[in-house]
């Protein structure tokens, strides 16, 4: 809907309502995201620890689980920080540029999630279905795929973005925590029709390739197991469950999101209308390394022997202490009966 700029104040800053909703328990989500927030980097700074330092994890499948989750930090550092800010502060205005860095941050994240996630899959069916040239068509194009799966999303979204910048704005109340296009979009008071027919193109150009890109890798790796059924190929398909789940749970994710924001929602809780606008920002970063972790016997193994360890320094350090506090106790006694044995 079109609105005259005629006798219109320009709107450079916005509200977020949805922090009102957290005015009565404000230490307890303040609180609650901000061990999500340590949570989160500490489990994807340790994957990538991990793989960094174990050389048998030097393989094009675990290069991409890192840059996952490096994207995971990516997408929960353009909310969480900014959540924490707010919470803190007395006021939950943002300004124009700053939404729109968010926005940009937000979306990027969410495509690069997708993008990794179709690279992956594309891992998984050249490993399944040509396992003899995996390493050879892997090695050549690794590099390749990675700098796709950052790069295109990067530049993609600036073109949506572009359209939005142009928008002028005259209503100021943004009901979510974090910003996002649409909503953004929906506030403004010049015409709008070009920048979502733009945004709707954009969800099938973002989403549509990798989307078919996951179904055919599996439909192939199915289709080779169902037709050479044998313990091997079994086993390869064992190594696609923790790629299956990450996949389910970013869907579900986009799902929520999708779904809270589109549609009318007011009828539910607060907290439910909270946690799935928050959904996929956080669970997926928060899930994902706990997913491969348990589920991959390499890292699973690391991850022991380095909590192991660990645990014995911290068993031996206590127990010297121990013995060096029973040391200097016996020695003080051991001077306090010389002393009375002189003094008898």
């Amino acid at each position: 809907m079109f609105i005259s700029m005629e006798n219109v104040s320009e709107v450079t800053s916005f509200y977020l309502s949805d922090y009102y909703g957290m005015e009565s328990l404000k230490p307890v989500y303040f609180t609650l995201f901000l061990i999500t927030y340590i949570t989160i980097v500490g489990e994807n700074l340790i994957l990538i620890w991990v793989v960094f330092c174990e050389k048998s994890l030097h393989a094009p499948m675990y290069f991409l689980l890192c840059n996952l989750a490096v994207n995971g930090l990516y997408g929960s550092t353009a909310l969480l920080p900014a959540i924490l800010n707010n919470l803190l502060s007395n006021s939950y205005e943002i300004s124009l540029s700053f939404c729109q860095t968010q926005i940009y941050a937000v979306h990027t994240y969410a495509i690069i999630e997708f993008t990794i996630l179709a690279a992956m899959s594309y891992d998984r069916y050249l490993a399944i279905c040509y396992p003899l040239l995996y390493h050879t068509i892997m090695s050549q194009r690794i590099v390749k795929l990675i700098v796709f799966t950052w790069l295109y999303p990067m530049l993609a979204f600036i073109v949506v973005l572009m359209f939005t910048v142009q928008l002028r704005f005259c209503e100021r109340t943004l009901d979510q925590v974090y910003c996002m296009n649409y909503k953004l979009v929906k506030l403004a008071c010049s015409d709008t029709s070009i920048a979502n027919i733009v945004g709707l193109i954009s969800v099938g150009i973002y989403a549509v390739p990798q989307i078919i890109m996951i179904f055919y890798s599996y439909a192939h790796i199915l289709r080779l197991c169902v037709s050479s059924f044998s313990k091997s190929k079994l086993k390869a398909l064992r190594t696609c469950t923790p790629h299956i789940l990450a996949v389910v749970n970013y869907t579900i994710g986009c799902f929520l999101e999708i779904a809270q924001s589109r549609f009318n929602m007011s009828h539910l809780p607060y907290e439910i209308k909270l946690f799935l606008s928050v959904y996929f920002l956080i669970f997926p970063p928060l899930l994902n390394p706990t997913i491969y972790g348990l589920s991959i016997g390499v890292i699973r193994a690391r991850l022991f022997r380095l909590f192991s360890r660990k645990s014995r320094q911290v068993t031996n350090n206590v127990a010297k202490r121990a013995v060096a506090v029973v040391h200097s106790k016996c020695v003080v006694h051991g001077d306090v009966r010389t002393d009375a044995s002189r003094d008898a």
